[in-house]
């Protein structure tokens, strides 16, 4: 029995293989001894059903009715109308021109800009033409201005026609947009997503620039309006008995009211409100008045040219502090330089109590008798008429660095992307003047487009020492259009003078 069932088996195998009209495609191969996979004797109907067994994706999209094998045209059909089979490993079954293929039959007809593209600006060419997104922001996610602030149904405001005009009207919402809001960004109201709910109370966008800190309650628009966040409405001449005269009227609102505006009971003195502008500590009393006026705080009355010591010079900008540091009526202040000066003697002592021999009351550099050109550090060049103030900042004159980007870090335009050894390009004359030869000075040399380019071009980081990698790379990689599939050695083909110049090196 056992040899009956296996000569019917090797039977049927061999008439079906000789009435098999051909090969099966390469991707069908596996199914060649299984005819049963695709057919079912004496019915070619079922052979549509099989078919989408095995390719369930389509199968979905005829009984969804999507896409294009969903498409009204297309579902009602039989496979075998436009894929056959049969027809040898190398055959294409899939009867497809992208020139004459009307976009109609699928899920996104092409309109406004999309009818221009090519089908590759949609459709990776490693994937299947039915996995392409047909969301707008799968698309044009680089192209969001509002990263992703907005959400993604860029629908809402634009079309295809023209991404740059939109078609959202502010003006149909519960907040319509009035002066100052006319100008602002949506995401400076919209940080989330622009279907979310808004609050159009002003706190809710302008808490951060509640300068006040919450302390004038939330309504903003009982002083401010939308015309512009400094106009305001409060009269406090009017509305107060504290009318603002002089420098007040320039005063912010915190200036004096630091505490809760509505239980805070400010007093009306000078001195309630200028305690920690008081230079003169307590010592001169508090009644301000008698020597400022509103009008302007360094505005004073008192005479000091009347007293033992008249002003002159540089003594005569000099605050009352500077001197008097001590209780104005019981200290007595000496006379001399040094008895004030003594914190200033960068000399620590070494030259004497005697300021006058070397300075005057018209500057401390006026009269300096000093040779620097017996230092290590000759002044040459600009650094002849700086003043010793800008180089010594201690006070000891051997503190002061020797090296360049020591005092002149903040002069660096190159922020350091050059090293910090001015030296190598610039000379104490002027720092505009200066000269370096890349192609001598470096193993390096410059030529074709890279001749003109600006040094930061390629020196973008800040270091303490010029190091670079030469290879192109290393600048170039985003202008790879092979994305590395031809190694990273763009010399092999490329010359620095245009990158369409081609040069194969073996």
């Amino acid at each position: 029995m056992f040899i009956t069932l296996f000569i019917q088996e090797v039977y049927a195998v061999r008439i079906e293989s000789l009435v098999m009209p051909g090969d099966l495609i390469q991707g069908h191969k596996k199914f060649e001894d299984d005819c049963e996979k695709c057919h079912l004797n004496f019915t070619k109907t079922a052979q549509t059903e099989l078919c989408r067994d095995c390719h369930e994706e389509i199968d979905l999209d005829v009984i969804k009715k999507q896409g294009f094998h969903g498409a009204s045209v297309i579902r009602d059909r039989s496979c075998t109308e436009c894929h056959t089979d049969h027809e040898g490993r190398d055959a294409v079954i899939v009867l497809f021109e992208e020139e004459t293929f009307n976009h109609k039959q699928t899920d996104f007809e092409l309109k406004g800009k999309h009818k221009v593209i090519s089908c590759v600006s949609c459709h990776d060419e490693k994937k299947k033409y039915r996995e392409a997104n047909d969301e707008c922001y799968d698309c044009h996610k680089e192209d969001d201005p509002h990263k992703e602030l907005l959400g993604k149904e860029c629908a809402d405001c634009h079309a295809e026609d023209k991404w740059d005009e939109t078609e959202f009207d502010h003006d149909k919402t519960d907040f319509p947009l009035e002066h100052k809001h006319k100008d602002v960004s949506c995401e400076s109201c919209h940080p989330a997503n622009v279907s979310k709910e808004i609050s159009v109370e002003c706190v809710a966008c302008h808490l951060i620039n509640d300068v006040h800190g919450g302390r004038y309650d939330q309504k903003c628009e009982d002083c401010h309006s939308a015309k512009g966040w400094k106009k305001i409405k409060f009269n406090h001449n009017k509305e107060t008995e504290f009318p603002l005269k002089g420098s007040h009227k320039r005063v912010s609102c915190d200036g004096c009211h630091s505490g809760d505006v509505y239980k805070d009971k400010l007093e009306k003195d000078c001195y309630s409100c200028h305690k920690n502008n008081d230079e003169h500590r307590g010592q001169y009393g508090r009644k301000c008045e008698d020597c400022h006026k509103s009008s302007k705080w360094n505005k004073v009355k008192f005479n000091h040219d009347k007293t033992d010591f008249p002003l002159k010079g540089k003594h005569e900008d000099a605050s009352c502090n500077s001197c008097h540091r001590g209780n104005l009526y019981d200290e007595e202040l000496k006379l001399n330089c040094y008895g004030c000066h003594r914190q200033d003697d960068v000399h620590k002592t070494s030259e004497g109590e005697k300021c006058e021999d070397c300075h005057n009351e018209s500057g401390w550099n006026e009269k300096i008798i000093f040779e620097h050109d017996m230092t290590k550090f000759p002044l040459i060049g600009l650094h002849a008429v700086a003043q010793c103030e800008q180089c010594h900042l201690s006070q000891n004159f051997k503190d002061a660095e020797l090296a360049c980007n020591e005092c002149h870090e903040k002069d660096d335009d190159h922020e350091k992307k050059l090293g910090v050894d001015c030296k190598i390009c610039h000379n104490p004359n002027d720092w505009g003047i200066w000269e370096f030869d890349h192609n001598e000075q470096t193993e390096y040399d410059l030529d074709g487009k890279h001749e003109g380019l600006g040094c930061h071009e390629c020196h973008t980081e800040a270091q303490e020492e010029i190091k670079l990698d030469s290879a192109c790379v290393d600048c170039h990689e985003k202008d790879d259009i092979h994305e590395g599939s031809y190694s990273y050695y763009c010399e092999r083909c490329h010359v620095t003078s245009s990158f369409e110049d081609i040069r194969l090196v073996r």
